[in-house]
């Protein structure tokens, strides 16, 4: 029997985000989460796709062990186990790769203990990366599993765009460059822009604006990146969710120089305290939506600076690509609203770019064009399918050999 199916696991610090694929023709077999892990309000929601049918359980949940041997369990029952000779690999998002990866990897204790080395500058995910990869590892010590990760799909930045301007000397010893992240839904989702104005991925230049409560834009040339917004650590760039983006680096010196505060309290202030949520309390950009329908200059403010960013950036990566043939909006905001789309592109018909009214408000889970029809540059609508991404790289690279 050939094995065909993948297993993508996203482990985050209290959770576990997981799919069941079957490589033959891509479809989902099951997907499901567990969430708030370590706490006695646990929660597994499982989906088997091909009956439709869900199961949830609630209760304590020790641990990622704990949660993969229950997502097993669930698997079972489907008739979908971890045991099952049909799996033909794990494939784990990692979030941060440094230069040392390049491309999905089959994970070996060289692999993790370079994974372990780049902690520092992913303190948030490469940690409950690592615990999810050793549970797999221990439940099926035969099975290949594989890293794919975020920031491989950036690696091809030329050191124009990669370097920061500080000695040289520091920035290698430490290890301080720009890496970019999201780069499994930058790679599908330019691919998926070129799919759908007809053309092959490296006849299109595409940027990519992945806006979620972490947001990041991308430059991609006839396929390959050039340049992308995030930087050594994901909190580089445009406006997030609770995250500041871009600011003057003396900004932290004053801070601690003149307000008093500790390196960590910064640290927590620009990446948990900052962003819209710094600006108006909210984090949600319905939230913030619903506030300015109802006349709250604060969150109409937070909105403004929040599209001013985005604009710039948009500006930037037409000058880096020279010509664009696509703007791709994908993620929770970017794929839902059409508001933010719309304020992104406003002005910029000297560029190329509107959107259709019409077209932009429609809603919808498929690749779609929201420009006016003849559009100079197209503006379209990608849902992004990470896991898909991942499981699609970790098949070319063990399938042939399962």
């Amino acid at each position: 029997m050939t094995a065909t199916r993948v297993l993508v696991l996203n482990s985050g610090s209290s959770s576990v985000k997981y799919q069941l694929l079957d490589m033959r023709d891509a479809s989902r077999l099951a997907v499901g989460l567990v969430e708030r892990i370590g706490e006695q309000t646990s929660r597994l929601k499982h989906t088997c796709v091909t009956s439709g049918d869900t199961h949830e359980r609630s209760g304590p949940i020790a641990d990622h062990d704990a949660a993969l041997k229950a997502v097993s369990e669930e698997l079972a029952k489907d008739g979908l186990g971890l045991d099952s000779p049909e799996l033909a690999a794990i494939g784990h998002r990692v979030v941060h790769g440094g230069m040392f990866f390049t491309e999905p990897t089959v994970i070996d204790e060289e692999v993790l203990t370079e994974i372990e080395r780049l902690i520092p500058v992913a303190p948030l995910h490469n940690p409950a990366n690592l615990t999810g990869i050793r549970t797999a590892m221990a439940l099926r010590p035969d099975l290949p599993q594989v890293a794919v990760f975020d920031t491989a799909f950036h690696t091809t930045m030329p050191e124009s765009a990669a370097r920061y301007a500080i000695d040289t000397k520091i920035a290698d010893r430490y290890r301080v460059r720009r890496y970019g992240f999201h780069g499994t839904s930058h790679a599908y989702v330019s691919r998926a822009t070129a799919k759908l104005l007809g053309k092959a991925p490296e006849d299109v230049n595409v940027i990519v604006l992945h806006l979620g409560n972490g947001a990041s834009a991308s430059a991609v040339r006839g396929g390959v990146c050039v340049d992308t917004s995030m930087g050594l650590t994901p909190l580089e760039g445009l406006v997030m969710g609770t995250r500041s983006g871009d600011l003057d680096p003396a900004v932290i010196f004053h801070l601690q120089r003149v307000g008093g505060m500790s390196m960590d309290e910064i640290d927590t202030l620009l990446n948990k305290s900052s962003g819209l949520f710094g600006l108006c309390g909210d984090n949600d950009m319905r939230e913030i939506r619903r506030r300015m329908d109802e006349g709250d200059e604060q969150a109409r403010l937070a909105f403004e600076i929040y599209i001013h960013r985005l604009k710039k950036y948009i500006g930037a990566y037409y000058a880096v690509l020279g010509t664009v043939d696509a703007v791709a909006f994908t993620a929770g905001v970017g794929e839902n609203a059409d508001f933010v789309r719309a304020a992104a592109v406003a002005g910029l018909e000297g560029l190329g770019l509107a959107v259709d009214e019409d077209r932009n408000a429609r809603r919808g889970d498929e690749a779609r064009l929201i420009s006016p029809e003849g559009a100079r540059v197209a503006v379209a609508v990608v849902p992004t399918d990470e896991e898909m991404e991942i499981a699609t790289q970790t098949y070319a690279l063990v399938g042939k050999a399962a």
